[in-house]
């Protein structure tokens, strides 16, 4: 089949360029086409096909910009002639499924998460953005919405990476979801040694929804020791005050096999679709203390690689890492973790994601 893979931007090298690029293994032959397109940004692998973009690509400092060009997406995705092509993949976080492939082309839709500004994080982002910004927010969500109900028409099938994802999926757009989770690049992390020392492990951006306050309050407030690996938000350094807490900003992948090695647990106190870092700390034997909500639920084996806690405050934190030392021994048999974490691999969402496609009907 002639294939074309829209994805919504190519300006990093995260999950889903990850998830991109295992699918350009799966459909070698594949045409890609994107709102935004950064060659220095992405690999080797992505840089080899043949990369469309649409008029947003040529906007002023698009690279930097492209979240503020948003609104305009989803009419640019009519740039993309897709007629020639018989199977189209959209992958979607930002505006990617509402394009128009011919009347006999399969389209699925991989999607990664509904757009949270448009949903469930809409008052968050408004109440985080200046008066400009709320003004057109006022104007243009609605609109959007209605956009983005009435594109999950032209999908025939709807994957996306957890039971989470999964719900909001059939909230938003009254439309199942089958679950293939990953890719995550576990097969690094598998061979690495365990030697825990006395210290828990906060990984992750430095942003609001991740809540790296929730873990730094539990580990000062129950005077243990918390390492903080990620980069933001300086005014959260004030804890290093406390002796207790130590940042070290964003870390290379090196530092970051060796971290998952010697904490105890990671601690991962926010609420994701689906969440990597859990899955490689896993890989890495190093259990999981995460909050009781989504794609954790998924990636988390409840007493056997972690453990969870139920109240999204620091008190509810600080018991489950109490429960956790009174039962950290529990969590040493490394072949329980290998075994849970293969499912979440790049072969396994390969193998699941050519068979669930070629299948071929619609959800």
């Amino acid at each position: 089949m002639k294939t074309a893979i829209v994805h919504y931007w190519l300006v990093n090298m995260r999950g889903g360029e990850k998830m991109l690029e295992a699918l350009l293994e799966v459909y070698p032959q594949a045409d890609i086409y994107t709102h935004v397109y950064d060659p220095k940004a992405v690999s080797p692998l992505i840089n080899s096909r043949r990369v469309y973009t649409s008029r947003i690509n040529k906007l002023p400092f698009a690279k930097k910009l492209y979240q503020k060009y948003m609104p305009l997406m989803p009419g640019a995705l009519n740039d993309f002639d897709l007629q020639n092509y018989d199977l189209v993949i959209s992958s979607e976080a930002g505006p990617a499924k509402g394009v128009t492939p011919n009347v006999d082309a399969y389209h699925i839709c991989y999607c990664h998460s509904p757009m949270r500004y448009l949903w469930d994080m809409y008052h968050e982002y408004f109440k985080d953005s200046g008066f400009i910004t709320r003004f057109f927010m006022k104007r243009m969500i609605p609109r959007l919405r209605l956009w983005d109900v009435s594109s999950a028409n032209l999908v025939d099938r709807f994957i996306t990476n957890s039971h989470y994802v999964a719900k909001r999926i059939r909230r938003y757009y009254n439309r199942d979801a089958e679950v293939v989770y990953g890719p995550a690049d576990i097969e690094k992390f598998l061979p690495l040694e365990r030697k825990p020392e006395d210290f828990y492990l906060f990984f992750g951006q430095l942003v609001g929804y991740k809540r790296a306050d929730i873990a730094i309050e539990a580990c000062v407030q129950s005077g243990r020791k918390l390492v903080v690996a990620g980069a933001g938000k300086k005014e959260i350094r004030r804890y290093e005050k406390s002796g207790l807490v130590r940042f070290l900003g964003r870390v290379k992948d090196e530092e970051k096999e060796d971290l998952f090695s010697r904490a105890r647990a990671l601690l991962f106190p926010g609420i994701e679709d689906l969440g990597l870092v859990p899955i490689e700390a896993n890989a890495a034997g190093c259990p999981v203390i995460a909050y009781r909500k989504g794609g954790v639920l998924d990636t988390v084996k409840e007493n056997v690689t972690g453990l969870f806690f139920d109240e999204q405050n620091p008190a509810s934190l600080a018991k489950a890492i109490e429960r956790f030392e009174t039962m950290e021994d529990a969590f040493g048999n490394r072949e329980a973790f290998t075994a849970h974490v293969k499912q979440f691999s790049r072969e396994a969402f390969k193998e699941r994601i050519s068979r669930i496609i070629g299948e071929r009907k619609r959800v």
